[in-house]
C-alpha cells in the first residue's frame, strides 16, 4: 500500500485538486502567455508588419480556441463552467492590465474593464446554454425513464 508523503507547504496547493479551478488556471496562463506574444510580436518585430492581418487573425483564432477549453470540458456542468471560464479570463484580464501599462495605447480602443466583461458575459451565456442543455436533457431522460402504461387498442368499428 503506498504512503502518502506530507511534504511541507503541500497544503498550499489542495485548491488545485478541484478540477474547474485547475482547467481555469491553466486556461488563464495559456490565454496570458499567447496574448503577450501576440502583443509583444504585433509590437517588437517589425518584419512581421507585412503579415499583420493574417498575424492578427491566426492570433485570434488561437485564442478562441484556447478560450474555449472550459465550454468543451464542462458543457455539461454549468456551474464548473462559470468558474473555469470566470478564474481563466481574470488571469488574461489581469496580464492584460499589466501590459496597459508598458504599451499605453493598448487600451486605447477597450479599456480593462471591458475586457473582462467581454468575455465574462461570453462565458456567462455559455453557461446559461448548458443550463438550459442540462434541464432538457435531464427532463427527457426522466420521462424515458417512466414507462407508460399502454392502454388497451381501440375497439374496431367492425367488432
Amino acid at each position: 500500500m503506498p504512503v502518502s508523503a506530507k511534504l511541507p507547504g503541500y497544503q498550499w496547493f489542495r485548491f488545485l485538486r478541484n478540477t474547474p479551478v485547475r482547467v481555469g488556471i491553466y486556461t488563464g496562463v495559456c490565454l496570458s502567455v499567447l496574448f503577450s506574444a501576440w502583443v509583444l510580436a504585433a509590437n517588437r518585430v517589425p518584419f512581421l508588419e507585412a503579415f499583420a492581418m493574417e498575424r492578427n487573425v491566426a492570433a485570434v483564432v488561437v485564442l478562441c480556441f484556447f478560450a474555449s477549453l472550459p465550454i468543451l470540458r464542462f458543457y455539461r456542468a454549468p456551474w464548473d463552467l462559470l468558474v473555469s471560464g470566470l478564474l481563466g479570463w481574470s488571469i488574461l484580464t489581469l496580464v492584460f492590465r499589466l501590459l496597459c501599462v508598458a504599451f499605453v495605447l493598448l487600451d486605447e480602443k477597450y479599456g480593462t474593464f471591458q475586457v473582462f466583461v467581454l468575455g465574462a458575459v461570453v462565458y456567462l451565456i455559455a453557461a446559461t446554454l448548458s443550463w438550459i442543455g442540462t434541464i432538457i436533457w435531464r427532463t427527457r431522460a426522466a420521462d424515458i425513464s417512466h414507462s407508460h402504461p399502454s392502454a388497451s387498442p381501440p375497439a374496431s368499428p367492425d367488432e
